[in-house]
């Protein structure tokens, strides 16, 4: 029995290693993207996970990256990490990696990191609304907003609308939203957004991501003819400290582990999507869309609410101080 019992494992594994590197093979035949010479790309949370792997890639097309963390010191460890792994020779052919503290959970960061690009740079081609906080307890931002709400949605929604200038003065220049999803369990209770009268922290998640489409639904339609595009999209299901607030029971943790790792993807494999709008060619001029797996998705009629997208987008406003 023991025999047979390892002799299972053994072939499992064998053939979870083989779904592995077949998924690996797949992802590395599809090639290097497009330079980004000369243009300027802004990814927040990129100090781990999705946003450090598009990071990296995207310093490897030669893109000026400014990764956007709350976390200096992680920051700045992770960039000597990036510029490590591609090498000196990509900054010296036109990419530079350039750290700058946001802290999403607080209106005063985004307004200084903002005011230090309007100061500072003279161009912006691409924004990538990636940073991300998941199923967290109950907990609120600086500002008083429920975590998830604050972080996911009204922080990049401030952070948008400050840098919309100068996206548009780049033009033609990219916004990409990174969603997930689960936003189809979310539903938008204009009632309770702060989540005062009740909290569940799945709940408050979808919804904090059906957000991010309704946002980049509404921009999409007020940017029309500016050159400036939106889209959002899901990257999958992908290993990384995202689900720090998920508790595993110990004795299911190695399970749960040979399975992320057979069929999560990595954050590589997770950001190809968010690469792909930021740099193809093949999205030239497209907005307001929703993508996953670098094609183009079907959303559910809730988040194609165009009534609803806009009356989120003026309550955002009021919650963030853009309109008093």
């Amino acid at each position: 029995m023991a025999a047979a019992a390892t002799a299972l494992a053994l072939g499992g594994g064998l053939l979870l290693a083989a779904w592995r590197w077949l998924r690996g093979s797949a992802r590395a035949a599809a090639g290097p993207g497009a330079s980004m010479r000369g243009k300027t790309v802004i990814i927040t949370g990129a100090n781990s996970g999705l946003g450090r792997a598009a990071a990296a890639e995207l310093l490897r097309m030669r893109a000026r990256v400014i990764m956007g963390c709350r976390d200096r010191a992680r920051a700045e460890r992770a960039a000597s990490e990036i510029r490590a792994e591609v090498g000196e020779g990509a900054e010296g052919g036109g990419g530079e990696l350039v750290v700058r503290e946001l802290d999403l959970a607080s209106l005063r960061s985004v307004r200084a990191f903002c005011h230090r690009v309007l100061q500072e740079e003279p161009r912006l081609d691409v924004l990538i609304n990636n940073a991300g906080i998941f199923q967290c307890p109950y907990m609120k931002t600086e500002d008083g907003f429920e975590m998830q709400f604050g972080v996911n949605h009204l922080g990049h929604f401030l952070l948008t609308n400050l840098l919309l200038g100068l996206l548009k003065n780049s033009a033609p220049s990219r916004i990409v939203v990174v969603s997930s999803k689960l936003y189809k369990y979310g539903e938008i209770n204009f009632e309770d957004l702060n989540s005062e009268i009740s909290y569940n922290k799945s709940f408050c998640y979808s919804r904090s991501k059906l957000a991010n489409i309704l946002f980049a639904r509404e921009l999409a339609r007020r940017l029309e003819g500016t050159g400036v595009t939106i889209n959002s999209l899901h990257p999958g299901i992908v290993r990384t400290n995202l689900g720090r607030y998920v508790n595993i029971p110990l004795l299911a943790k190695p399970l749960f582990n040979l399975v992320s790792w057979a069929f999560f993807k990595t954050p590589l494999e997770g950001a190809q999507t968010s690469i792909y709008l930021a740099s193809s060619p093949d999205v030239e001029g497209v907005s307001g869309k929703y993508f996953g797996d670098c094609k183009e998705e079907e959303l559910l009629p809730k988040a194609m609410d165009d009534l609803v997208a806009r009356k989120l987008w003026d309550i955002s406003e009021v919650m963030v101080g853009l309109l008093k």
